[in-house]
């Protein structure tokens, strides 16, 4: 029976990872920001990611076959001036890089065959010259999410020259009903259901001509697992090679409860967006090659499944006609 723990297990990646792992008989830790849980009784404290101690007992103790670490500090659009953006590249550093490095140094040290697993973004590609991104596309970053992350990637791919079993994936995308409310994709979700049952008259959307290379979450979570069940530890891009708009997004949730999104639907100029980027699409291909992957819900199916999710969570039900 293998043993993981799930770094970041209450966010939507690392929520459905436990369920998926779970439901192939593993015995489970899951560490997220003052939460502890556990499948094995004698681990029953919360453990500090930053306390290289803490973390190094863990593993000790715990001995674990994998570990996926999924926690992030993401950069918000809302955040602005030098001493937010002291404090971002500080909290960043600390949790996408220290906590990490922490792990990193206690396998090693350990001579450990756990395997670890690093969540990485797009973000690292910044604002790429070719229109497709693969594995040996320059890092480039140009925000301080994907400026730690590409450090993360780094400092993997540095302990594996050690010795350790670290491989990333290098994350586009991916959504699902776990999503919040800060994520244009749930917010039209929510809107497009409230719309109707009358409960909204207008949907307000920033730019609905953006584009992004989005996929199934869950699609993705399996991916994280594929990668871990190979040879030799390498880094990956998970993506789906394609990308959409957010009107393509909007045309579709509005037209699957029967409704024109045009006389719903309106942009707002105002409304806050992340610095405008180039359009990121990943080349998968060499996941494919290695492990099979690929994506198993198309983007019309994912909206789909995110509405029906959607109504259930609420309680509630539409008419279609």
């Amino acid at each position: 029976m293998k043993r993981a723990i799930i770094i970041g297990c209450l966010g939507q990646d690392g929520t459905l990872l436990y369920d998926l792992l779970k439901r192939e008989d593993y015995v489970l830790v899951g560490l997220d920001k003052d939460f502890f849980r556990s499948d094995d009784g004698r681990y029953e404290r919360t453990v500090d990611i930053m306390n290289g101690k803490e973390v190094f007992n863990l593993i000790d103790d715990f001995r674990p076959d994998e570990i996926y670490h999924l926690a992030a500090f993401h950069h918000s659009s809302e955040d602005g001036g030098l001493a937010d953006d002291l404090r971002l590249f500080q909290k960043s550093s600390q949790i996408n890089v220290e906590s990490l490095l922490n792990i990193l140094e206690a396998v090693r040290r350990l001579s450990s065959q756990a395997r670890i697993f690093y969540a990485g973004s797009s973000h690292v590609f910044g604002n790429p010259e070719c229109p497709i991104q693969d594995e040996n596309t320059p890092f480039n970053p140009i925000n301080i999410y994907g400026m730690t992350k590409a450090t993360g990637i780094w400092a993997c791919r540095y302990y594996r020259r050690r010795g350790v079993f670290a491989s990333t994936g290098i994350m586009y995308n991916h959504e699902s009903h776990l999503r919040t409310e800060r994520f244009v994709s749930r917010k039209i979700i929510k809107g497009v259901i409230a719309i109707k049952n009358k409960k909204m008259a207008k949907l307000k959307i920033g730019n609905l001509q953006a584009e992004v290379d989005c996929g199934y979450a869950p699609d993705y979570v399996q991916a994280m697992v594929n990668i871990l069940s190979l040879g030799a530890p390498d880094d990956f891009v998970v993506a789906t090679g394609e990308k959409h708009s957010i009107q393509e997004f909007v045309k579709i949730a509005f037209g699957f409860l029967d409704l024109d999104w045009r006389e719903y639907v309106e942009e707002d100029a105002t409304i806050i967006t992340k610095e405008q980027t180039r359009v990121l699409v990943g080349n998968s291909k060499k996941l494919y090659k290695a492990t099979g992957w690929q994506p198993q819900v198309s983007f019309q199916e994912m909206i789909k499944k995110l509405i029906v999710m959607e109504m259930a969570e609420q309680g509630v039900s539409v008419g279609k006609k």
